[in-house]
């Protein structure tokens, strides 16, 4: 599942920056590019992991790496709105290739004071990751979401420990093994075969919905509903639980053994691992 996630305000961005500092950086040598619409408009091997908060980084690339004229200030007046900000330390700047434009961009100046805690993104550049029309590289391979953070792993397990998965207390899916994933610092994930649906008589109870998300270590995931009947002699309709199971059907590499596999939103859910209910996890997808 992706991340949360939301475009910041990049002047309060670029002061809480100067004023706080990241919250740690990390070089990489890895090769990484921007492509902006069909152009490449950034490439270095120089780029900066930035984490601006504690859940996952961001990649902070040189203004040196940028093809020429592809960065601008923006219009003089909201170019003085930042500098009246941020005393020149930084200002917002538009990105422009082809015919498409985009002001999702901050510049930090190469002369930060030697003293400010963000003296480490002195001459770096932020675009934002989720800009429409981008596309992030690392050597040749397509990020998604945001760059995957090099101190978290996944790891993925069979288990023939026996896993039921209750919805709202009807059993929805059963099956004698499943595949765990582990992900750092989130809660275990229990990946079930489409036939376990069938086991529990849940596959009269799933609809697909139209619902995707992305995630940089798995990929794209779609999703399916439940929809449970009224109890017996009521009229009024049916529960739907939304978007409760979902499932990668091209996973990336590293997730290749969860393809077409079915995983419950085990904050929404119940589920009985050999023998045992486990307890609903608290998350920040709860």
């Amino acid at each position: 599942m992706a991340s949360p996630k939301a475009q910041p305000d990049l002047l309060k961005l670029g002061e809480q920056l100067l004023t706080r500092g990241p919250v740690k950086t990390l070089r990489t040598p890895k090769r990484v590019r921007i492509q902006f619409g069909s152009v490449v408009v950034a490439d270095t091997t120089s780029a900066l992991y930035v984490w601006e908060h504690e859940y996952y980084p961001f990649y902070y690339v040189p203004l040196s790496a940028f093809q020429e004229g592809a960065l601008k200030p923006k219009e003089e007046n909201e170019k003085a709105a930042a500098s009246s900000h941020s005393s020149s330390s930084f200002h917002v700047a538009k990105l422009t290739a082809g015919d498409q434009t985009t002001d999702r961009v901050l510049v930090f100046s190469q002369d930060l004071p030697p003293n400010s805690a963000a003296r480490g993104l002195a001459g770096l550049v932020r675009v934002e990751f989720s800009t429409p029309g981008t596309a992030w590289f690392e050597e040749d391979e397509r990020i998604y979401v945001h760059p995957r953070d090099p101190y978290k792993r996944i790891d993925i397990l069979p288990s023939t420990r026996p896993i039921r998965v209750f919805v709202e207390g009807r059993l929805v899916a059963s099956a004698p093994s499943s595949m765990h994933l582990y992900e750092t610092g989130l809660p275990v994930r229990y990946y079930l075969p489409a036939t376990a649906l069938a086991a529990a008589d849940g596959l009269e109870l799933v609809r697909k919905s139209g619902t995707t998300t992305q995630c940089p270590y798995k990929g794209e995931a779609n999703y399916y509903s439940v929809v449970l009947p009224p109890a017996e002699g009521k009229e009024e309709q049916g529960t739907v639980v939304k978007d409760v199971i979902w499932y990668y059907r091209m996973p990336t590499h590293e997730s290749a053994r969860v393809a077409g596999l079915l995983c419950f939103y085990n904050e929404k859910v119940d589920i009985e691992l050999d023998g045992k209910m486990l307890e609903r996890p608290k998350s920040i997808f709860a």
